[in-house]
């Protein structure tokens, strides 16, 4: 079993994943993911869910925590800002019966039809659907240039890079290292853009993050590599 969904009372479903990189049993609190019990390879998957259900006041108070981040999902109209480093947002009605997106001159235009709500499920959808493409094109302009020339400074030689719309990471490097970069990293500011191209390069060395992967991104960092990390707890893949 790599991964699995069981029922726990009071707490619903939970993830279990099984992990090579993991050296203990952790349970982890993700925005629109839920729960997951991380159990390391070898170990007992019943001693890990003893070890969750004894956590289970903890994980309740947590839930209460990440359902209030769910709700902080923004509801685009007329006077929201969005804007990345090519692009804005601009939203307006028109008289036609669906919703049409067009980015040109560093706008992406969102026309919604006259008399339907902008805050329909739908017409949000259009929008986050027209956001993310637009970062999607924004993001394969800028990260592979960017990833390269970080490699170059650290000499660190990878594969392939790919640009996905991923569910919770930001990035991840495989065995054979190929980095995968998040398009919703075109939302980060410079610093964290870095932060996480140079932890994905990281791992083309340590494949897991004990002690030698932090002292070595530490110093790739400049030395601030925890508090890079910590900063990039305000920000959510899914929430913007």
């Amino acid at each position: 079993m790599k991964e699995a969904v069981v029922e726990i009372p009071e707490l619903g479903e939970v993830n279990i994943r099984q992990s090579a990189r993991a050296c203990r049993i952790s349970i982890r609190l993700k925005p629109f993911k839920g729960v997951t019990l991380v159990v390391p390879m070898g170990a007992d998957v019943r001693e890990a869910i003893s070890f969750l259900k004894e956590k289970k006041s903890w994980i309740k108070e947590n839930l209460q925590k990440l359902e209030e981040k769910e709700e902080r999902l923004t509801i685009f109209d007329e006077s929201t800002e969005f804007k990345t480093r090519s692009f804005a947002l601009r939203l307006a009605t028109h008289q036609k019966p669906n919703v049409r997106l067009a980015l040109k001159n560093g706008i992406l235009q969102v026309s919604y039809p006259q008399g339907e709500k902008v805050t329909h499920p739908k017409i949000q959808e259009s929008i986050r659907y027209g956001i993310e493409e637009a970062l999607r094109m924004e993001a394969k302009s800028f990260l592979p240039g960017r990833l390269a020339w970080l490699a170059q400074q650290h000499n660190i030689q990878y594969n392939n890079v790919v640009i996905k719309n991923l569910k919770s990471r930001w990035g991840s490097c495989s065995g054979r290292n190929n980095i995968n970069l998040n398009l919703h990293l075109m939302r980060l500011p410079d610093e964290l853009i870095d932060y996480v191209l140079l932890h994905e390069l990281c791992h083309v060395h340590e494949k897991n993050h004990g002690p030698h992967f932090w002292a070595r991104l530490d110093i790739m960092c400049n030395g601030s590599a925890r508090q890079l990390d910590k900063k990039m707890k305000d920000y959510q893949t899914k929430i913007y």
